[in-house]
């Protein structure tokens, strides 16, 4: 027998007993309250969450925190009056290139990790969550998981071609060890979380 075919018979023979796949049902009694949760851990790295409770209250923070910059932009009709509408169309990501402030909204959040998950649905380009300077995403908090698992069964069911999770703002410290906001995305990531 070859050293090849020895190596592989051991292997073979040494492999550890098969287990059943764990429930995961515990990880939805750790996070009774997921909106606390979910404020907790965005804001702990390095987010922004605003609780709210009508769209005007998100309309007077736009009015008040937003329109010092170029352009905002969002794809909320309810907002149209303080930022601009921008529809699914064709549009080339270097037409954004000049957006300051993006506020979009999402069906679905993450409680142990703080990320909203996003699709091209209602997005001009799926570039506007990363080419934007700072990112602003509207939330139910009824739409809140308690963790991965139970994201990807509401996501298994849904119809899109593209979605990511995003939280947080853009950020790193590979060099020097100094964080730097905005590397390679938004540089501030606001939550509205209607109550």
């Amino acid at each position: 027998m070859s050293s090849r075919n020895k190596i592989l018979t051991a292997v073979a023979e040494n492999q550890p007993r098969t287990a059943p796949f764990p429930e995961f049902e515990f990880l939805d009694a750790e996070c009774i309250y997921l909106s606390e949760t979910f404020i907790n851990v965005l804001t702990g790295i390095g987010g922004t969450v605003i609780p709210v409770e009508t769209m005007i209250e998100i309309q007077n923070y736009i009015l008040q925190n937003f329109n010092q910059g170029p352009r905002t932009v969002t794809n909320i009709p309810a907002l149209n009056n303080v930022a601009e509408l921008m529809h699914q169309s064709s549009t080339s990501p270097h037409a954004l290139s000049d957006v300051d402030y993006a506020v979009i909204d999402t069906r679905l959040a993450v409680a142990e990790n703080g990320a909203v998950w996003v699709t091209e649905k209602g997005l001009s380009d799926r570039a506007l969550p990363f080419i934007c300077q700072h990112l602003a995403v509207v939330l139910n908090a009824g739409d809140i998981v308690s963790n991965m698992h139970a994201a990807y069964e509401v996501i298994n069911a849904d119809d899109y071609g593209y979605g990511t999770f995003i939280a947080g703002p853009s950020k790193t410290a590979d060099i020097e060890q100094s964080l730097v906001l905005g590397a390679h995305g938004p540089k501030s990531m606001t939550v509205f979380l209607m109550m």
